[in-house]
């Protein structure tokens, strides 16, 4: 295959030369001097350039028709007489011999180009002819120089001969499968997804009994569970809930009551229904509902402040939520604004009730105002976040509004600190003669953590 491509070659380019020169020569021996005859003379030499590429079809394409070329073509023109062509530019006396001489007989060459039948160098001797007379600076050897560096003796030309053939082309047979049972499995999707956050930290602080300022040594323990189970259909309906439970302790000497007391108390559940109104914004219906597990105490009293189901509230509130999704999803969240809530509260020790804005002797209170709730998580660097919560519940008669933050140092995969800061507002229970309205709690923690 490699062998037919130089051929090819070779014949494509003496073809295209040779015919150039022959044109050139022809036109400067003879010049029409009549229109009829330019025109003539044009139409002969496109007819003599058509039979050349005829000639070269034939040669390539019908290897088999063995009378579409001369016997001898391809063995005095392909490769060993187009060689001329291609090697430095080298001026034969041969070839001006014969073409000037005025004898009539001519060399043995010139009288092979006078046969009608040949094409072997008589294309190459007239393209050579052609460089001899118009561009006489492009030679650089002389035949005589090239006999003299020759090796003795007569370098017979090797042909080699090409018996390729086309490969009977197969007919490709069908393969049918193969029959069997297939097995389809569908998956169903799911769109429900499951988080969760659990920590235990510690928190130790010692004071000796002769410090210059006071104070007390104590210990404290800190531990919370948030569950969260939602569903996002991807179309126009989601269904978010969290659990949170959160219990710590700590250790007061100066409280001669209690050696140990709850320090958070908190189990709390929140729902909430929605129905895509935007890309952003859901109609949404939300349930809080929050308690505690133990009973808490003041210092040095024994009456208990709180209790389990005292109080136990619960707010149904009908608005809009907003999916915040900021700074290229380092803030993630949402904002409820519902302009109508039902709140129920309800205490299960009578002696507890006008602390929680109960009438005496009623375990329940019914109101309805309207409420706002943002939850938002803020990642601020890569082991630094900030979790908060804001909640507000407003009726005519009093205001309630809970401020909760927690910053979290994130060590490694299990080890963390956090800041726990508690700020809250409730001008419908008791006023405090230094605080007022306003209470505050605050703690700070390190320990085990884990996500998932």
């Amino acid at each position: 295959m490699q062998v037919k491509t130089i051929v090819m070659k070779h014949v494509l380019s003496t073809l295209i030369l040779s015919t150039l020169a022959v044109v050139t020569l022809q036109a400067q021996q003879t010049r029409p001097t009549r229109r009829t005859d330019r025109a003539d003379y044009a139409t002969a030499l496109l007819k003599s350039y058509e039979d050349s590429l005829a000639l070269l079809y034939n040669k390539v394409y019908r290897q088999n028709d063995k009378s579409a070329l001369p016997n001898d073509f391809v063995e005095n023109v392909v490769p060993y007489q187009s060689y001329k062509l291609f090697s430095p530019l080298t001026f034969y006396e041969g070839i001006a011999k014969d073409f000037f001489d005025l004898s009539g007989e001519g060399t043995t060459t010139k009288a092979r180009n006078q046969r009608a039948d040949y094409l072997g160098p008589r294309f190459t001797d007239a393209a050579l002819l052609g460089i001899y007379l118009k561009r006489p600076d492009l030679v650089l050897n002389r035949e005589t120089v090239l006999h003299n560096v020759a090796p003795e003796g007569k370098t017979t030309p090797v042909v080699i001969k090409s018996d390729a053939g086309l490969a009977e082309k197969q007919p490709q047979v069908p393969t049918d499968p193969e029959s069997g049972p297939i097995n389809v499995v569908v998956t169903k999707p799911n769109f429900w997804t499951f988080k969760g956050d659990y920590y235990l930290q510690f928190l130790q602080n010692y004071v000796s009994g002769n410090w210059h300022k006071g104070g007390e040594s104590n210990y404290s323990m800190v531990s919370a569970v948030t569950l969260q189970c939602n569903y996002n259909n991807k179309q126009k309906v989601k269904f978010d809930n969290k659990l949170e439970l959160k219990l710590g302790f700590i250790t007061s000497p100066s409280d001669t009551l209690h050696s140990l007391k709850t320090s958070e108390d908190l189990i709390r559940f929140t729902s909430k229904l929605g129905l895509q109104a935007t890309k952003r914004w859901y109609y949404t219906l939300q349930l809080v509902a929050y308690t505690q597990f133990l009973r808490g105490y003041k210092n040095n009293s024994g009456e208990p402040a709180s209790d389990f189901m005292s109080p136990f509230n619960t707010n149904i509130s009908l608005g809009m939520d907003y999916n915040v999704d900021w700074f290229k999803g380092r803030l993630k969240g949402s904002i409820h604004l519902a302009p109508l809530a039902y709140n129920f509260r309800y205490v299960d020790r009578l002696a507890l009730g006008p602390r929680y804005s109960l009438k005496p002797d009623s375990h329940t209170l019914h109101d309805f105002g309207s409420e706002f709730t943002v939850d938002l998580m803020w990642k601020i660097a890569e082991p630094i976040s900030w979790q908060t919560r804001l909640y507000g519940y407003t009726t005519y008669s009093r205001a309630e509004v809970e401020w909760e933050n927690t910053f979290t140092f994130q060590f490694n995969k299990f080890i963390s600190s956090k800041l726990f800061v508690y700020p809250r507002f409730d001008d419908g229970g008791t006023r405090d003669e230094k605080h007022g309205y306003l209470q505050l709690r605050e703690f700070v923690s390190i320990g085990f953590s884990y996500s998932f």
